[in-house]
């Protein structure tokens, strides 16, 4: 029996110890002579399509092995970084792997440890603790070039046993350059900085420093929590005063946490007599553009106090208040008037100047305040009107694929950027590739199927992937080795049902184009390829398809022909319809009688609460034809990505936007929003009634910022269209703000955004139907938000320069007190008053 054949005998039954023992036995010569056989038994077993499940037992040993006789320190880190051995238990795996590795020489070892150091990636669990105990070891330089390395040890640093360890030597000077940092709990790191510097182990005065370093590099993407370590520090005067210039510099852009700890400190200095001048101005001049209204109120209030203090910064603070004057919050405008209003006359010219070009944009009443303390009547400023842009879809189609190469060569980056246009592109081009050059495109194909990796078909030790992409990898791979694609099939390859409805389209097309090639056919064309960017197919593109079909005597597949009749324009010419008529196939008979009437409608969308909380539509579909009546069945099933469903219906928006509700509900606090499909949606064609609307008030109550762009953008594309539904979105918004499914602050948010795109008018027609739902009766406690909602409606009435009666505003009004919601009712009332004068 050969050495090799000695040690897999081991391996395959699993035996952990008797591997051990048998690799520290082997002579060098043994060793070089098996030094690859390790690798190629794992190239053999992905051969043939084995999971890693299946030989689970072998991997420990396995990696065993190679650790014993793989050469090189550069061939060994590659064999230990193995995605195979990444889920290996880390308490047993590390100590083995260190015995073994023990019979190497102490500087091969060193080079593996600083090798392993900066090839870790985050994804690599107990090579981690592998490379991180050989660097202590070996003594060898920790590497400073190895971020996740770094990152690691951050991650599993224990303050209580860091003494005299030479990570901490070497990464505890410099812990905030990690850029992994951002990956771990921040609470944890700051309570083991803090122990730390309360240990000794690290210099207080260098971890703050490195702290404020670290805010500025981050400015805008600073981590949360990082100033709570600041605090914890608790710099004095002196430490605040060396870093004066940076805590300026982190107000203009850095988070409010990291601004409101920026201001707490310049205050302070301020307040003991050191902070100078030049750095005053700056702090005041960068706060005035935050749009945060909790800043804004901080910094009016020390600018008050410091002014008293110093009457010198006069004209420093009357230059910040003038700047907000533009506020949009009423209760901030009469902060910063009360304040110029009491240090006007201290004011030299230049500043009164300023003050009062600021103060035409004021309301009426304020404006008059700065009137009689700064010199005589103001005339009022007229805000202008934004021109709402065109309403443009600045997608484009893919350019057809010019060879089979090139084909080849766009499927193998398809899952690493998928797109729906590139998907539709990449399917077109198998059908015309495979009949113009079938041997170019199986020779460009080879490389995937020889040898078989099933995983790169999406097929796992779970089962199969499931999605567009691994589905389209398929169509290819039963076109180019139809065997190989029936071994998939026969293992384990169920399709999952647990899909979303609007997900099943793409991926039938291609089960179904796969089982054609599988079976030794042919399919010329595809019938549903978009011919716009919309996903609509040009009626005279599909009566050609169907025609080559028929000319070439080719049945057409029954999911690609119903993706195509879905993709139809809601109006077909005369001339387009008597054409199908006179097509022989029975494709062409159904697309026929579809370009005639026999099509889907325009069901009735109705949202109601589904599962437990959740909302779910309902979408009617008594007269839908049987071959699209499942697409009308709305679920709360996960979904790879929403950013196709617009492709599936573009002339039914409502259906898909029903469609839509649920997930963009149930991801309304996520990190990642799928209201950005809405941009795509609207473009589309078909009436908005229920379902847009409810997918857009679920849009625009998304946390996520981009989120709530994307239901800005929605918004202005049906504004510039005409066809905002601004009763039923606010109907909608109404009731989900009531039934606490949506937050009004960021409802209002984008109706703010698109107010200043130049949708006001529309925001105005969703604002006023709003009021009257959500307005609190005699008694009742205001809603959080509606103040913010009076102001939007204030901003939108002002530049459309709105007259209308509105009684449950006056009655807000009429109330007594000062409240922010009285106050804005009052400026509401007032501004729709004054534009009927």
């Amino acid at each position: 029996m050969s050495t090799w054949d000695d040690l897999l005998k081991l391996v395959q039954v699993g035996d952990v110890y008797g591997t051990m023992r048998r690799v520290g036995e082997l002579t060098p010569a043994e060793r070089r002579s098996v030094a690859a056989e390790p690798a190629r038994h794992l190239a053999r077993r992905r051969a043939a399509g084995i999971a890693s499940w299946e030989h689970r037992k072998e991997l420990s040993p396995l990696l065993l092995t190679g650790a014993g006789v793989v050469g090189g320190a550069s061939a060994m880190a590659s064999w230990l970084l193995r995605r195979d051995f990444r889920d290996l238990n880390e308490r047993t795996c590390v100590p083995r792997v260190l015995e073994v590795l023990r019979a190497r020489p102490d500087d091969w070892r060193a080079d593996l440890a600083v090798r392993l150091a900066r090839r870790l990636r985050l994804a690599d669990g107990w090579t981690w603790r592998l490379a991180a105990e050989l660097v202590r070891e070996t003594g060898v330089e920790p590497p400073q070039d190895a971020d996740v390395f770094k990152t690691g040890w951050l991650r599993t640093l224990e303050p209580d046993r860091a003494a005299g360890d030479p990570l901490l030597a070497a990464y505890g000077p410099t812990l905030f350059e990690i850029d992994g940092l951002a990956t771990l709990p921040l609470w944890d790191v700051t309570d083991n900085v803090v122990r730390l510097v309360e240990a000794g182990l690290l210099e207080r005065t260098a971890v703050l420093d490195g702290l404020v370093r670290r805010l500025l590099r981050d400015g805008p993407a600073a981590l949360p929590g990082l100033e709570g370590l600041h605090d914890r520090l608790g710099p004095d005067l002196d430490e605040i005063a060396r870093h004066a210039e940076d805590y300026v510099a982190l107000l203009p852009a850095g988070p409010v946490a990291v601004a409101d700890l920026a201001l707490a400190q310049l205050r302070r200095l301020e307040e003991a007599g050191r902070l100078g001048e030049e750095s005053f101005t700056e702090a005041l001049e960068a706060l005035v553009f935050r749009p945060e209204k909790k800043l804004l109120r901080g910094m009016v209030a020390w600018a008050g106090d410091a002014v008293r203090r110093d009457g010198g910064r006069t004209g420093a603070v009357l230059r910040a208040m003038a700047v907000l004057f533009a506020q949009d919050s009423l209760a901030l405008q009469e902060r910063a008037v009360r304040l110029a209003v009491r240090l006007a006359p201290h004011a030299d010219p230049e500043a009164r100047a300023e003050v009062r070009a600021a103060a035409a944009g004021l309301p009426t009443d304020l404006r008059e305040k700065i009137a009689a303390g700064y010199g005589g009547a103001i005339d009022a400023d007229e805000p202008e009107a934004v021109p709402l842009a065109a309403a443009v879809d600045g997608r484009r189609l893919p350019a057809p694929y010019g060879s089979a190469e090139e084909l080849a060569r766009g499927l193998d980056v398809f899952l690493s950027d998928e797109d729906p246009h590139t998907f539709e592109a990449l399917l077109a081009g198998l059908a015309t590739w495979s009949e113009r050059d079938p041997e170019g495109l199986r020779a460009a194909l080879r490389p995937w199927t020889e040898p078989l990796d099933a995983s790169f078909f999406g097929h796992w030790e779970y089962g199969f992937g499931g999605h567009a992409g691994y589905a389209l990898r398929r169509a290819f791979l039963a076109f180019a080795a139809p065997a190989a694609s029936r071994s998939l099939t026969s293992r384990r390859s169920q399709w999952p049902s647990s899909r979303a409805v609007l997900d099943e389209p793409p991926v039938r097309r291609c089960v179904e184009l796969a089982g054609r090639y599988t079976d030794g056919g042919r399919y010329p064309v595809v019938l549903a390829t978009p011919t716009a960017v919309t996903g609509h197919v040009a009626p005279g593109a599909l009566l050609d398809r169907l025609e080559h079909l028929e000319a070439e005597g080719v049945e057409a597949l029954p999911a690609d022909l119903t993706q195509a009749l879905l993709r139809l324009p809601r109006e077909v010419a005369a001339a387009d319809v008597a054409r199908a008529g006179r097509l022989a196939s029975e494709a062409g008979r159904a697309c026929a009688a579809w370009m005639r009437g026999d099509h889907l409608g325009d069901p009735e969308v109705t949202v109601g609460r589904g599962r437990g909380s959740w909302l779910m539509a309902t979408i009617g579909a008594d007269s839908t034809p049987e071959r699209v009546r499942e697409v009308l069945e709305t679920g709360a099933a996960h979904s790879w990505s929403t950013d196709w469903w617009p492709l599936v219906m573009p002339s039914h928006r409502d259906v898909v936007a029903a469609h839509l509700v649920t997930p963009l509900w149930y991801g309304t606090e996520g990190t990642d929003s799928d209201a950005r499909v809405l941009v795509d949606l609207v473009h589309g064609e078909g009436p908005l009634g229920t379902g847009l609307a409810y997918a857009l008030a679920c849009g625009m109550g998304q946390a996520q910022a981009a989120g709530r762009a994307a239901a800005a953008d929605a918004l202005l594309t049906l504004a510039a269209r005409g066809e905002v539904p601004a009763a039923e979105l606010a109907k909608v918004v109404t009731k989900l703000v009531k039934g606490d499914y949506v937050k009004l602050n960021r409802v209002v948010a984008v109706l703010d955004d698109a107010t200043q795109a130049g949708a006001h008018e529309a925001v105005w027609e969703v604002v006023v139907r709003l009021l009257p739902g959500l307005l609190p009766g005699e008694g009742e406690r205001p809603r959080a938000g509606l103040a913010d909602l009076l102001a939007a409606g204030a901003r939108a009435a002002r530049i459309g320069r709105v007259r209308a009666d509105l009684p449950e505003v006056a009655a807000i009004g009429a109330r007594k007190g000062s409240s922010r919601l009285v106050q804005e009712a009052r400026r509401l009332q007032r501004l729709v008053q004054e534009s009927t004068l």
